[in-house]
């Protein structure tokens, strides 16, 4: 539904996206996700019309952003990170002036509006003067915007910024709740955001795609599968090299914590003995064990590694 091949913006001397290169299958969200000037906010405003590309190529729905610009805008709904609305209107009047500008016929834009309304959960707001919404509602205003016209397309420049954590929660739900009727670009550098909300992630940096995947096979493929944590007191040196030659262990670290001891053991082992194996040690050789936490790497550990290992 969306193909990006080689994508490069240049003003000036300065280059904002240098290889931008991704898909997007009908129906799949993908998070595009990098840390701020990474170039996510050009190439969205490069996909949804609003500025050219210096090279490469970008098709929405099987037509060139460039060459069939009016075409790909009536196939996308696009929220920018500040939504464009008209604050002394009501939610409800603002939705079918947009519903108008967007092409809807007079006929069937009650059905377009009330639809929009119901999926962003505005309700009970459609008489309000957008003035007086919150900062969560008016997000919600952008995003009832960006579907009312039902595209295939939707394209989210940063949707949760400045929002509180239960606005966040809200607006990632109405998100997740667009996928499969709808095709969803999502950018962010909010890593949870990312990890909760899609199907898979493209990770940007500095212009450039890193690497698109599964968030799982993301975390799989770069960082420990396992990681155990051990709350224990007494003599642990002794005991660092017999971890260390259990089966999977890749390396161990100790850390003091008052009068006990942080083990961190690193682990390729996919399976669950190796909890038993660390724990008998430790045991049998006459140490205390407080804790044991079996943790994944997170998303948040894998964009570190992969803009860290760019720059």
């Amino acid at each position: 539904m969306i193909e990006v091949e080689h994508l490069q913006k240049i003003y000036g001397s300065t280059v904002a996206i240098s290889d931008v290169h991704f898909s997007v299958a009908k129906g799949e969200i993908l998070g595009f996700l990098g840390p701020n000037g990474a170039g996510k906010t050009t190439t969205m405003r490069i996909l949804s019309g609003y500025i050219p590309a210096t090279a490469g190529t970008a098709r929405i729905a099987g037509f060139d952003v460039h060459e069939d610009s009016m075409q790909v805008r009536r196939h996308i709904g696009y929220l920018p990170e500040n939504p464009p609305l008209y604050e002394h209107m009501s939610v409800e009047s603002y939705l079918h002036f947009v519903a108008n500008i967007k092409g809807i016929a007079a006929g069937d834009r009650l059905l377009a509006v009330t639809s929009a309304i119901k999926k962003t959960g505005l309700a009970d707001k459609a008489k309000v003067i957008i003035a007086k919404l919150s900062k969560g509602y008016r997000q919600r205003v952008g995003l009832a915007q960006a579907i009312v016209h039902s595209p295939e397309v939707i394209i989210l420049d940063e949707p949760t910024v400045g929002l509180d954590p239960k606005q966040i929660l809200e607006v990632r739900n109405l998100i997740k709740g667009l996928a499969g009727e709808h095709t969803v670009l999502l950018s962010s550098h909010i890593l949870p955001e990312v990890s909760m909300t899609c199907d898979r992630v493209t990770i940007v940096n500095q212009g450039t795609v890193i690497t698109t995947d599964k968030p799982k096979n993301l975390m799989d493929q770069l960082l420990p599968v396992n990681i155990y944590k051990l709350l224990v007191e007494g003599d642990v040196y002794s005991i660092k090299s017999t971890l260390e030659s259990l089966d999977g262990v890749n390396r161990v670290e100790i850390t003091p914590v008052g009068s006990r001891f942080s083990l961190e053991i690193f682990s390729s082992d996919k399976y669950d003995h190796l909890a038993k194996d660390l724990a008998k040690v430790v045991i049998n050789s006459g140490l205390d064990l407080y804790e044991m936490n079996h943790n994944r790497p997170t998303l948040e550990e894998v964009f570190l590694k992969l803009t860290t290992q760019e720059q």
